[in-house]
């Protein structure tokens, strides 16, 4: 390429091939060998020898150099695509960004692209960046081997609505996700978004999970756990295991990383998603969730390693609700009410002799009462109603004769007992 100067330059590739073409003319080379050399066949090379021996050096630069290329994207084109940038995409990166410019607007723009055009107007921030070398762990080879689990606090709908958690699962083999949005992280959403996926997918091999108290009970063993060995476990725990499910503890996020990744790409693409649907609540987020899914994991999941499917078919609804909620025992007091929760329940048709049951606070809000493996009849009683009993048993107390006190004069008067003398 020519200079103001009159100078011309050229890459070191380029010197390179000057160097050889010049062997060629001088027949130190054959013309064969010289194309071999610099890798183009052997008519292209006999062009370049003629040109150089014409045109001398400047013979072997490409004659396009320079020029503007003719499926060069137009400067009307790039200023619109910066102006919708900065009005709508602003904080879109260059893939997600060229991805809608492309189905909302038809402008048609490859993601590098657009990153250099961003570098160019000083946006530092879609710089590339060094990662962080980290030992790799494989995959497990089947879907349904093992699924991590997490939940992720984060301002999902941008203040439009509540704050909210992502429940999320990726099965570890295909990265294949899931999830549901909750008011908090916790026994019930933890047990109820596992029942969902189960729904979907059927039953994992195992969970990986981190320690989380939904997940890593906090109580000390109990004297019976101890003996076996055991401790303590979380509802969440206890439920899974039920079904089945092997539990495997994460001591860090990175050993973790499919679904720590999937909540980054989430809150990246799935927070402007919703942005652009104007998601407003938890009910509007997780009917956007059931059609954003299937796209999401049509793009981003794998193959497994090795096919098949080792998730195992769901049971029934119902045995899913008996499974997946939390089960504590309760006294039943002589008169056949146990209190959970704030709440009274009287037994109906049960004998007296029953001293405690298993009482069941199902994902859907229910309240179940079981004995030896039979679900028993109970109404509610109103709190009010118990709360004027406990005052009438108050007031009674107080209305009762009061004890005499201890320095009473009854109490220190004595009857001497009669002696019988014998003449």
């Amino acid at each position: 390429m020519r200079t103001p100067g009159g100078r011309v330059t050229m890459s070191i590739e380029e010197l390179r091939r000057v160097y050889i073409v010049k062997q060629a003319i001088s027949r130190a080379i054959t013309q064969k060998k010289a194309s071999e050399l610099i890798g183009l066949s052997y008519r292209q090379a006999k062009r370049l020898v003629r040109r150089v021996r014409e045109e001398g050096d400047i013979g072997i630069i490409h004659r396009l150099r320079g020029r503007r290329g003719n499926r060069r994207i137009s400067e009307e084109v790039r200023a619109r695509v910066m102006a919708l940038h900065r009005e709508k995409y602003w904080d879109f990166g260059p893939t997600l960004a060229s991805e809608k410019l492309s189905e909302l607007h038809g402008i048609e723009i490859s993601h590098e692209t657009l990153r250099l055009w961003l570098l160019g107007e000083g946006k530092r921030e879609w710089q590339r960046k060094r990662k962080k070398h980290r030992e790799w762990r494989e995959r497990r080879e089947y879907s349904g081997e093992m699924v991590q689990v997490d939940g992720s606090h984060h301002e999902w709908i941008e203040g439009r609505g509540p704050r909210l958690v992502l429940m999320g699962y990726v099965d570890d083999a295909t990265s294949k996700a899931f999830g549901r949005f909750y008011d908090y992280e916790g026994t019930l959403p933890g047990m109820d978004s596992f029942m969902r996926y189960v729904k979907e997918y059927g039953i994992p091999q195992s969970i990986y999970l981190d320690r989380h108290t939904t997940y890593k009970s906090t109580k000390k063993a109990t004297i019976e756990e101890q003996l076996r060995g055991e401790e303590s476990k979380s509802q969440f725990e206890r439920a899974v295991e039920e079904l089945g499910v092997e539990v495997i503890r994460a001591y860090s996020p990175q050993a973790k990383g499919r679904v720590e990744r999937s909540f980054r790409t989430f809150q990246d693409r799935l927070i402007k998603e919703m942005r652009l649907a104007g998601v407003k609540s938890k009910e509007e987020a997780n009917e956007f969730m059931e059609g954003y899914l299937p796209k999401y994991n049509e793009r981003f999941s794998k193959l497994a390693a090795k096919e098949g499917d080792l998730h195992r078919e769901s049971p029934s609804h119902e045995e899913l609700l008996g499974t997946l909620c939390i089960k504590e025992k309760r006294r039943v007091r002589n008169d056949g009410v146990v209190q959970y929760k704030n709440g009274f329940y009287q037994l109906e048709g049960v004998s007296r002799r029953v001293k405690g049951v298993i009482v069941e606070e199902r994902t859907d809000g229910s309240v179940k009462i079981r004995k030896n493996g039979s679900y028993l009849k109970y109404r509610k009683i109103p709190p009010e109603l118990m709360v004027r009993s406990k005052a009438r048993r108050k007031e009674r107390k107080i209305q009762r004769r009061p004890k005499p006190s201890k320095d009473h004069p009854w109490r220190k008067f004595k009857i001497k007992p009669c002696v019988e003398t014998h003449v």
